[in-house]
């Protein structure tokens, strides 16, 4: 059996004969971005270098990046979802590209992981009529022609949807690099693999791609030739040893198994059987460990990520329980989850700060866990859980909503999530930023004054992210009241007088224009992909009202679009003058702006 000490130390060893630098894993807590709550890709510490800041170890870089993904914390309970994970990646700033980074793609895999050709296939990008300036990537087809691929083993991917997620990457905003990808797969069946290769066909595992970052966004969303041409490969630690091992799940790899172990001590019952309960404690616990264990020792809290490891804390206890756990139990899982990874200095260190952390969470989860779930028991004697149940169930209870529609599900009930975030703005701000505060959103109440404030926060926002030229420019939160707005929102700098004058100026043309605003209400993936504007970190429910503040020269276009629960007056003309009365930071990479309107 391959450990993960061995496949990380071939791989590194591998890429610094190449020439490439190892940097250490970056902090899981991404320091210049603040749209991300954790570092979620490999790629993301070194995006300043991928658009053309120079790197002080040169052009050539390999990592093992730990990364967070809370996109996947439902789908835990699986073989192969987690939480927490470690991905291989090597770059190439503006150095090799295609022709160099496949070969040493297939090498590694090839020769240092033997994996034989006969169970290897790969997808390239298969180009979309749509954009005839970026055509099918016949070169990296050909490269692999080259190296002894049969071409019934390479598949055009997608067919006809760019920026699709096969073969296709970026720009990560509405502009910036971006370009096609190469996947390699590998043939778990138990039979001998097809001489066709069919990527829909589950026995074949990707376990590796390269992206290939040769074109460039641009503000006038055309895609052009980047001036820097950059390679970023990336592949998942967990899912190669899994698939190097013959394994169909992941958590009978070593890094899994002395986890699983304990929780079967605990509970005195076989992983066999129990499967689902003991990957999430596994996973939720691991991820716990390591975000308290980063020197940042961020606690369990009710917003940021701190409301991450509440959550995955709180989920891990109630499988305990179903397990039949009775005794605490998160940091005895803890204990053994720290020596596996003992290249990781920064888990012993924070080794105190972890246990504490953990033993206080659960204690004071456990007070209340017991008459929650006898509290759910009543309501669920309907066919919904109302939105002000499941924020009673927040509150008193300190269940996440999601723990709530977790067992609502279990018992075919659906938790009216609209209701439950009109509550909640109502109450308290669950704030998902990088902030370290937190602060009210949303209406103080639903009075004219009130209603004339929210319209122009839209206004606001569309402002500031033309007069700033950065449409990667997020709202971070808001408070309302009568008497005036608050709007925070993601950039790295204060603002210049110019700027501020600037940004108040355009939202008085938009109020004298008089701009009708009309109310729709769709599906959230379709409001998603019309181009409305969402707060990041609110959860949304399926279907949304979207706000549109039309534009004054084609009616058919908009100044503003965003995902909003209202209300708002029905022209701007209705506002009044907008004045900016203060600009300051709300924390690191969040600035505020404090208005009224005269």
């Amino acid at each position: 059996m391959i450990t993960r000490a061995e496949l990380i130390k071939k791989y590194v060893e591998f890429f610094k004969s190449k020439n490439h630098h190892h940097l250490p894993s970056a902090s899981l807590i991404p320091e210049n971005d603040p749209t991300l709550l954790f570092i979620n890709a490999g790629m993301v510490p070194l995006v300043p270098y991928l658009l053309g800041q120079k790197h002080p170890l040169g052009k050539r870089l390999v990592d093992i990046q730990k990364c967070i993904r809370t996109i996947d914390i439902d789908e835990v309970g699986d073989t192969y979802h987690h939480t927490f994970f470690e991905m291989m990646g090597n770059w190439s700033l503006g150095d090799y590209f295609k022709e160099e980074a496949i070969k040493m793609t297939f090498e590694f895999h090839n020769k240092i992981l033997k994996i034989p050709l006969e169970k290897y296939a790969v997808t390239v990008f298969g180009g979309d009529k749509r954009f005839p300036e970026i055509p099918k990537d016949k070169e990296s087809f050909d490269i692999w022609l080259l190296l002894g691929i049969p071409k019934e083993r390479i598949a055009y991917m997608p067919e006809g949807v760019l920026e699709a997620e096969d073969n296709w990457w970026g720009p990560a905003g509405e502009i910036g690099p971006c370009g096609p990808s190469t996947e390699q797969f590998l043939w778990r069946g138990k039979d001998k693999a097809p001489k066709k290769f069919d990527p829909k066909d589950n026995n074949w595992v990707e376990i590796g791609n390269d992206v290939l970052m040769q074109y460039v966004k641009d503000k006038n969303r055309k895609y052009v030739l980047a001036n820097q041409k950059n390679v970023d490969f990336g592949g998942g630690v967990e899912r190669t040893l899994c698939i190097l091992n013959g394994f169909e799940d992941n958590y009978l790899i070593d890094v899994w198994q002395p986890i699983i172990k304990e929780i079967e001590k605990l509970s005195g019952k076989k992983y066999n059987g129990n499967e689902k309960s003991m990957r999430i404690i596994a996973d939720h616990i691991k991820a716990s460990v390591f975000i308290l264990g980063d020197d940042h020792q961020i606690k369990p809290s009710n917003n940021s990520q701190g409301y991450i490891i509440r959550r995955l804390i709180r989920r891990a206890i109630r499988y305990g329980k179903k397990l039949g756990i009775k005794e605490n139990f998160t940091s005895r899982v803890a204990k053994v989850i720290i020596p596996i990874y003992v290249d990781y200095t920064e888990l012993q260190r924070n080794h105190k700060f972890i246990v504490e952390q953990l033993d206080e969470e659960e204690n004071k989860f456990n007070q209340t866990l017991e008459k929650g779930l006898k509290m759910f028991e009543k309501i669920a004697q309907d066919k919904i859980v109302t939105g002000k149940e499941a924020f009673l169930l927040f509150q008193s209870y300190g269940f996440p909503i999601e723990m709530t529609e977790e067992l609502a599900e279990e018992k075919g009930l659906t938790v009216d999530l609209e209701e439950y975030n009109q509550e909640f703005k109502k109450h308290q701000d669950l704030s998902r930023t990088s902030s370290a505060g937190m602060f009210k959103s949303g209406l103080a109440d639903d009075s004219e004054a009130t209603k004339k404030l929210h319209t122009a926060t839209h206004l606001l926002n569309e402002a500031l992210r033309t007069v700033l030229k950065d449409k990667n420019l997020k709202q971070k939160g808001s408070n309302i009241t009568p008497e005036r707005l608050r709007f925070d929102f993601s950039f790295p700098r204060k603002l210049t007088d110019e700027e501020i004058k600037e940004t108040e100026k355009l939202v008085n043309e938009k109020i004298k224009q008089g701009l009708n605003v009309h109310r729709v209400e769709v599906p959230l993936e379709q409001a998603m992909k019309s181009g409305a504007q969402a707060e990041f970190g609110t959860k949304y429910p399926e279907m949304v009202s979207v706000y549109t503040v039309e534009d004054s020269k084609n009616s058919s276009k908009w100044f503003s679009k965003e995902i909003c629960t209202g209300p708002h007056v029905s022209n701007t003309r209705e506002l009044g003058k907008f004045k900016i009365l203060k600009e300051e930071s709300s924390a690191s990479g969040i600035r505020r702006i404090k208005a009224v309107l005269e």
